[in-house]
């Protein structure tokens, strides 16, 4: 009989039970196919995007290590830390012995990917590009950790608010605007950065959006020939940046001229997360503002 039970309960997990485990397939931001035997239990993040989009997605649980300013939420900041995204700890990451390694792909130093790699760690690239491509990591973080309802469920929520946002300023007027990532040396956002992608959203245009790169470096004489309406900043910290008022200097400029200076925090615009939204609607009401200004203009 015990042969019996044991045979009928191999026919059963072979005739179609869920499995323990699975084999999970995903493809990441560079068009890579990832492929793990099982989903992953021990999660290394390189950036804190990363980090705080694995939270998101429900396996934050898997996370066993963090870069440097993964801060949210603020449960990621117990982790330990294998460096900053700009200079990983790659012992240090071999110590933990992860099943999965997710890297910044425009981010992280190549010379540490590569070496995870050819050490045959497991590695995810995430480069989210579009605001849309944010739901596409919840559900492929999801998958990969083992938690796929979560990250589907996460994704969908998103992509709701994401729907608001779009019927909310669709078909609005064109704003011209200049976004400023630094200082010294000056940079802007080119064209295949997310945050042009948001400008779109709210009616937003890029004015350096045809430049090159995602944070390319630009001249002030660029930036005043440019004119644009609105300038934008975020900066590092949780203050208004002081060289964001520094454009004071050039009252020709529109945005000076009509006081549209926006400062927007940088963990809710500067990381592709769920958060991207709340910079999002900030940035909206900023474009919102420029256009009441003209119409005031106008009337006037």
């Amino acid at each position: 009989m015990g042969f019996l039970r044991l045979l009928a309960a191999l026919i059963l997990l072979m005739g179609g039970a869920t499995p323990l485990w699975a084999e999970v397939v995903v493809t990441d931001d560079l068009g890579r196919q990832v492929r793990l035997p099982r989903p992953a239990a021990r999660i290394v993040s390189l950036a804190p995007h990363i980090t705080e989009n694995l939270f998101a997605a429900g396996v934050g649980d898997r996370v066993v290590a963090v870069v440097e300013h993964s801060d949210y939420p603020p449960e990621a900041a117990t982790r330990p830390k294998v460096g900053g995204y700009s200079r990983v700890d790659v012992e240090g990451v071999l110590a933990l012995q992860p099943d999965l390694v997710i890297a910044w792909a425009s981010g992280n130093p190549p010379s540490a990917i590569e070496r995870l790699v050819a050490l045959g760690v497991p590695l995810y690239y995430s480069q989210p590009r579009t605001v849309e491509d944010i739901a596409h990591t919840l559900v492929a973080f999801g998958q990969l950790g083992g938690a796929p309802e979560a990250g589907e469920a996460a994704a969908v929520a998103f992509r709701q608010q994401l729907e608001e946002l779009r019927r909310t300023y669709a078909n609005r007027p064109l704003v011209s605007l200049f976004y400023q990532i630094w200082d010294q040396p000056l940079r802007t956002v080119g064209g295949a950065q997310i945050i042009s992608d948001v400008m779109a959203l709210c009616g937003g245009r890029n004015v350096f959006a045809a430049l090159p790169g995602l944070a390319p470096v630009v001249s002030v004489e660029a930036v005043l020939a440019a004119n644009p309406e609105a300038i934008v900043a975020s900066g590092m910290g949780e203050a208004r940046p002081d060289w964001l008022d520094g454009w004071r200097r050039w009252p020709q400029l529109a945005a000076v001229a009509r006081e549209h200076l926006f400062f927007i925090p940088p963990q809710l615009l500067q990381r592709p997360t769920p958060r991207l939204l709340q910079g999002a609607e900030q940035l909206c009401q900023a474009l919102e503002k420029v256009r009441q200004t003209r119409q005031s203009d106008a009337g006037g």
